[in-house]
Parts: structure tokens; sequence; C-alpha cells
């Protein structure tokens, strides 16, 4: 093999990349040494600001098949017909802990997946879990600092976790899926993925319908217990990232089965449950799942860095055919995300290659900033309307209106008084005998280390939702 010669980022040759440049043998480095400066300065700035939430990840790319035809509730070219294949970068994190911090923790999980289509990308953002802590993120960063590190100590403050929850009973639902046996997933194939939010498809007859996007694991859930989960950490830090890595490289390519969940634009005004709350799920018995195609991931990345952590999703991104809702939480993602990434990777973040479209279609008018690496779109007019043949925009693109009426307001998001107890009860009662054993130890084990007032307004919570459940609490805690 033909030996590689070592240059500058400048492309100029080195002559030598084990020794400084110095004023004789034992005399002080010189200034004119670039290349040693050029290194250390590099190595100043080779890590970027961290995620604050989903730091930690692993990521791989991936195909997404259409297995079953949707066209009547969607005319996005990706569900266009049977069979189509799409490119997909997905990527897998747990949300609260830092870059370097441990896989098998009990945390949601992000699940993101990135669409290249023809029609520009889709991104699904999505978690393992259907609901969240939350309906409006107005409360977003006030629960994010209880679940990172406490301002004084530097350490998880499981009172602070406890203390939000107690005043905020919506998060009722996704404490008790954190603390079932789904809170410590096997690894990355043995979970489930949901967009979690409801957003909306369009069809050709511009038709609206609102959604719900399921990923359902070929390989079966599979759960660790606690005790097992916190031996991982001691041995393997990275168990998860490891074992999706180890199990594409071998050639086993883990699945999953993608559903949608479809509510007629107009029955949303009527619903039970507000469709558009993210703490609530639409039961299957209402609107069963539909099935559409097959995720598979099958190839592991190159380089970490431009590909897993440079890579940038934003619900933001849709593609003609999809589209949002007013679920409140969705709504400030839409500008969180993207923000986020213009913040940790600069302006130019959707022109990487991990970000960019594979349509090859780019026609901004966007131009200049930081790190802009391409040929910054050339002596192109960058304003419109011009004379000189710029992109235009299309008005076939148009969605049909959504019609909006009331006040403006702040106004609350569930329907009746006990929205936020009846389904975290139900999901009590579907698990088996052993699971709410498990269940209640859990929530037990890490609640009693808040002061005894707030574990008695969280067991109050526990009870409304269902008696046993709040009683086996209360008796594992000591009260």
């Amino acid at each position: 093999m033909r030996e590689k010669k070592l240059t500058t980022a400048a492309g100029i040759p080195v002559s030598d990349n084990q020794t400084s440049l110095t004023a004789g043998e034992r005399g002080p480095t010189l200034l004119q040494d670039h290349y040693l400066l050029e290194k250390l300065a590099h190595f100043n700035r080779e890590r970027i600001a961290e995620r604050v939430v989903h730091a930690k990840a692993a990521g791989a790319h991936g195909s997404f098949t259409v297995t079953h035809d949707i066209t009547r509730y969607s005319k996005a070219k990706i569900f266009s017909k049977v069979g189509k294949k799409t490119d997909v970068f997905g990527r897998f994190s747990t949300v609260a802990g830092e870059k370097g911090s441990a896989d098998t923790v009990r945390d949601v999980r992000g699940f993101a997946l990135k669409f290249y289509t023809e029609e520009g990308n889709w991104d699904m953002v999505g978690n393992n879990t259907p609901v969240f802590f939350i309906r409006d993120a107005i409360k977003f960063p006030d629960f994010i600092h209880t679940q990172k590190r406490d301002p004084q100590t530097n350490l998880r403050n499981e009172t602070a976790w406890w203390d939000f929850w107690s005043n905020v009973p919506e998060a009722l639902h996704q404490v008790t899926i954190l603390f079932s046996d789904r809170g410590i997933p096997r690894g990355i194939p043995y979970m489930n993925g949901y967009g979690s939010h409801t957003y909306s498809f369009l069809n050709a007859k511009d038709e609206r319908f609102w959604v719900k996007f399921h990923f359902k694991t070929r390989q079966g859930i599979q759960t660790m217990m606690q005790e097992e989960a916190d031996r991982i950490v001691g041995k393997d830090a990275d168990y998860h990232t490891r074992q999706l890595f180890e199990t594409i490289e071998k050639g086993e390519y883990p699945q999953w089965t993608f559903y949608i969940q479809v509510m007629p634009e107009k029955e949303a005004e009527s619903y039970r449950w507000n469709p558009f709350d993210l703490t609530k799920v639409w039961p299957h018995s209402d609107y069963p799942l539909i099935e559409v195609a097959v995720l598979e991931m099958n190839r592991n990345p190159e380089n970490y860095f431009a590909e897993v952590e440079q890579a940038a999703f934003s619900p933001a991104n849709v593609v003609p055919g999809i589209s949002f809702s007013p679920d409140k939480m969705l709504q400030a993602r839409i500008f969180a995300y993207a923000d986020a990434h213009r913040y940790r990777l600069g302006a130019n973040f959707e022109r990487l290659p991990i970000n960019c479209p594979h349509s090859g279609v780019h026609n901004t008018y966007q131009r200049d900033g930081m790190m802009r690496f391409d040929g910054n779109a050339g002596a192109a007019v960058n304003y419109e309307p011009n004379s000189f043949g710029g992109p235009k925009a299309d008005p076939a693109y148009k969605e049909p209106p959504l019609k909006i009426s009331g006040d403006a307001d702040r106004y609350e998001q569930k329907r009746g008084v006990d929205d936020d107890y009846i389904q975290p009860g139900n999901l009590y009662r579907l698990m088996p005998k052993d699971e709410q054993k498990r269940l209640i130890k859990n929530i037990a084990g890490s609640l009693k280390k808040a002061p005894v007032e707030i574990q008695k307004k969280m067991i109050a919570h526990f009870s409304k939702a269902d008696e046993s459940y709040g009683t086996g609490i209360a008796k594992e805690c000591g009260l």
C-alpha cells in the first residue's frame, strides 16, 4: 500500500510529527513551529457544545421500506407505493445524562430518525415512550433542570424530581412507564419508538387526518431489572452503544414495524381526550394500528463525530403530506430543536453531509455564516423577488387552512378533572401482579429519598390513579 503523506490542514507536507521546533537541544519551543500551534489550537476546539438533553447516543444508518398502501391518508412521496425504499439515519439516546454517562440507567430514550426523501428530509424526533412528563413547553426548562445536576452539589437530586412531579400531576403517566420494567431497555433493538406527538397527514385531496407514529420492535420487547442494570453500569457504561454497533457489524440488522393511528380531522373536537395532549395515548380500541412499513438499521457510522454527534434532527423538518398539529409541545419543539443546532453547530448545520438532503435540492437564499464550506451559491442572486431566475415558492405545496377560533389566553389542555389519573391507572391495572410489585419497588426506592411531605403528595396522586398503586408505594416507603 502506498504510504500517505501527513500534511497540515492547509495541505502543506509535515516533516516531523514527533518533536517540536526548539532553540537548541534544550532550549525553549519556538513560536514559529506553526504545525505544533495548529495541533494544539485545533485540539482545544475539538469539542462542540454538548446537547442539553439527549447527549449520550448511538447511531446507525438504515432503510425504510413501505409494505402497505396508505396513500388515502398521505400524499408524501415516501409512502407513494408499496416496496418504495428510503435511506434513514437513526440516533438513539438517553435523555438526562451527559455525553459520558452510562447507558443502562433508568431513563426515557430518544428515538430520532432522519428520512432522506426525494422531497427533502423528514425528521421523526421521538422517544421510546408514547407520552411525556408535561404537555406545555413553558414547563420544559424547569423540568429538565430537575433532571440535571443540582446547582450547589453538582449531584443528581431525586428530591427535585419528585418535588416537580408532585406539583405536576400530568407527569403521572410517564412516571409510571419510566419506573416500570420498560424504564431500562435491554438494548436499542429491544425497545419501541414513538412519534409521541400528534401530527397530521394530508392526502392528494387535501383532506387532513391526525396521526400518531409507532415503531414496534421486531426483536420483541426486552428489559433489564434494576439490579442487573446497576451491575452493568460498573462493568460497561457503554453497553447499549456497544451492543448496537456489534449487532450491526455481525450482520444482524434490527428491525421495527412502522404503524400509524389515524383520526379524521373532525373527530378531534369531540374525542374523550384532548388528542393533542402529549401526556395521553389514543387507545388502540378507538384508533387501531395500521401497518405501513419496515425500518431496518443495517450500517454503522464510519465516524462517530461526523455522523452521530453532528446529526441534527428537528420536528420542523416535514415533507409535503406530513405536517403539524396544535400540540403545544410540538409547536415549541419546531423552534427549539433547530435553534439548539444553530447554537451547537452553526447557522449552516443542515449543509453538513449527515444532515444534507439526499435529494440534492438546496435552493435557498441563505448565504454566508460561520463554516460555510460549500461554494456559498457562487454568483447566484441572493434576494427575492428577482428577475434573474432565482428559485421561487410553489403554491402547489400550500396546505389547506386549519380552522382556529377562540380568545388568546393561557389554557390548560385537559378536558376533565380526572384526566391526569385515568390513563396511568389503566396502565397500572394492565400490568401483571409481579410487574406491579417491581414498579412499586422501583418508585419507592427513589421516592423515599425525598422529604416525607413530598412522598405524601406523590402517594396521593398514585392513589387517585389506583388505590392499590398508592397503598403499595406508601407501604414500601414506610408511611
